[in-house]
């Protein structure tokens, strides 16, 4: 087994339980791409078992903090089995599901959703590369599924040194599913959709929005960055009376439309609008437009910290504009999926776009990803999805 030592006084955040070793903690030692290997302090004492990464600044990814586990199938097995127990315990309303997530779930850089019959799968690290195939085996034999998708089409493979790969990992067929949620149906395709398919973080979210929507009333509502229109099936679900949807995807857009006939609503309760968000809250303030319920579900304006300062302009911005937008009694629900901007400056952003715009309103619920994309109390990275719910004064 290959020894990784640490510089004199890195081992901290391994006593943490903190699964990343970054390059510069690193003292010797050197191993192949995704070779299992020990890590220790520089006193020479255990700290982990991990997957050595010679391309990325994450220079190792911990398996294991127990010295006496192996890291072979078995570890897998039991860590696969171990997430999947915890998903079995959760109130989720959906036969889409997040079963494996990360580093929160002692699998880091492994991304499994389930989507009906179908596994939809990211392996973004050295270390799940190298046991994919295993991997692959002990997921269909967990789910008793046949087929599984690989979107390893993410940017962090580069970063890992690894190229994107698609396609069928295990089985064949067709890409397009339907899943229900909430009683509704939703379709996506996992060769073609974001991430794995679709945005499953944000499922328990489209469901407050549903009943947020039912409990106060609201007709009028702006879905921005619609993407395939959950957030417009929540709200006709909820009894809005005309949802706009928006994206600049035509394809997306032509999914939301579909989804609304799916399950059943009338198409003249909603409108599909291929445009920029920022100029269509523009325009819809000139026009003197206002609605009850506005959506602000935008794309990673901030993959890291260093772009933290830039993203905050833009989500201000629309933000400034949304509030603006609302009317009185309305109901904004923003979300930040960047992980440079953490909840307090995401909050802060909020608040200085309500001051611009000369509005006020009360935090109604903060809210997060739902619960089978975890966040551990050791990886305070794992937090990415931040949500504000506020009712417009």
């Amino acid at each position: 087994m290959k020894v990784i030592t640490l510089r004199d006084g890195k081992e901290r955040s391994l006593l943490r339980l903190h699964p990343w070793v970054f390059q510069g903690s690193v003292g010797t030692g050197k191993a192949d791409a995704g070779e299992t290997v020990r890590v220790e302090s520089s006193d020479g004492r255990f700290l982990a078992w991990g997957a050595y990464s010679p391309s990325s600044m994450i220079r190792v990814r911990a398996w294991s903090f127990d010295e006496a586990e192996r890291i072979d199938a078995a570890f897998f097995e039991r860590r696969i089995a171990r997430a999947f127990a915890l998903r079995a315990r959760l109130p989720i309303e959906s036969d889409g599901v997040r079963l494996i997530h990360g580093e929160a779930d002692g699998l880091p850089g492994l991304i499994v959703d389930r989507y009906g019959d179908v596994l939809s799968a990211q392996f973004l690290s050295a270390g799940t590369e190298r046991w994919k195939g295993t991997i692959a085996d002990l997921l269909l034999q967990a789910t008793g599924l046949a087929r599984i998708y690989e979107r390893s089409d993410s940017g962090v493979r580069k970063l890992e040194g690894l190229e994107p790969t698609t396609g069928w990992l295990r089985g064949s067929g067709a890409t397009e599913v339907t899943i229900r949620e909430h009683g509704w149906k939703l379709t996506l395709d996992v060769a073609e959709g974001h991430k794995t398919g679709f945005y499953l973080d944000q499922r328990d979210n489209r469901k407050l929005f549903a009943d947020t929507v039912r409990h106060f009333g609201l007709q009028r509502v702006l879905n921005c960055y619609c993407y395939t229109g959950g957030f417009s099936i929540a709200a006709l679900a909820g009894g809005a009376a005309h949802v706009t949807s928006v994206d600049s995807s035509a394809p997306a857009l032509a999914r939301s439309s579909a989804h609304v006939s799916l399950n059943g609503f009338d198409p003249a309760r909603h409108e599909a609008l291929d445009a920029d968000v920022n100029q269509t809250l523009r325009d819809a303030m000139k026009a003197g437009k206002s609605y009850d319920a506005i959506v602000l579900d935008p794309p990673k304006f901030a993959p890291t910290a260093a772009h933290a300062e830039r993203a905050a302009r833009a989500y201000k911005d629309i933000n400034r504009l949304a509030l603006k937008l609302l009317a009185p009694g309305g109901m904004l629900f923003t979300f930040s999926c960047s992980g440079g901007v953490g909840p307090e400056l995401f909050h802060k952003i909020v608040a200085g776009a309500g001051m611009d715009a000369g509005v006020d309103g009360i935090i109604y619920a903060r809210v997060a990803a739902a619960p089978d994309h975890p966040q551990t109390i050791v990886f305070p990275e794992g937090e990415y999805l931040k949500g504000l719910v506020i009712l417009k004064s």
